[in-house]
């Protein structure tokens, strides 16, 4: 069984997700929430199910939404360590290992 727990950046990078959706469109954040939601819980089931992208960082696309659930595991602990949208370049989130 594994926990999850999430950096201060990937928190950060969530509530900014958040705050945009929600400009866009009434409700429309709510319709990210889910589905990110949905990305963590497979991440939770069997994080190592999911391609390597840089280093030991794993990445769990989140569908709907062009963004990735960066993380990596360490122990029996999944670490967020961002939430990027997928045209954003590797070394943004690659700093935060």
């Amino acid at each position: 069984m594994y926990t999850i727990s999430f950096t201060k950046e990937a928190l950060y990078d969530i509530e900014y997700i958040v705050l945009w959706y929600e400009e866009q469109r009434v409700g429309l954040s709510f319709d990210f929430e889910l589905c990110l939601e949905a990305g963590l819980a497979e991440v939770v089931r069997d994080p190592e199910n999911f391609q390597k992208r840089y280093k030991k960082v794993q990445i769990r696309f989140i569908s709907r939404f062009p963004y990735g659930i960066h993380y990596v595991v360490k122990e029996n602990t999944i670490v967020i360590i961002a939430v990027f949208h997928t045209s954003l370049s590797p070394k943004n989130w690659s700093k935060r290992v």
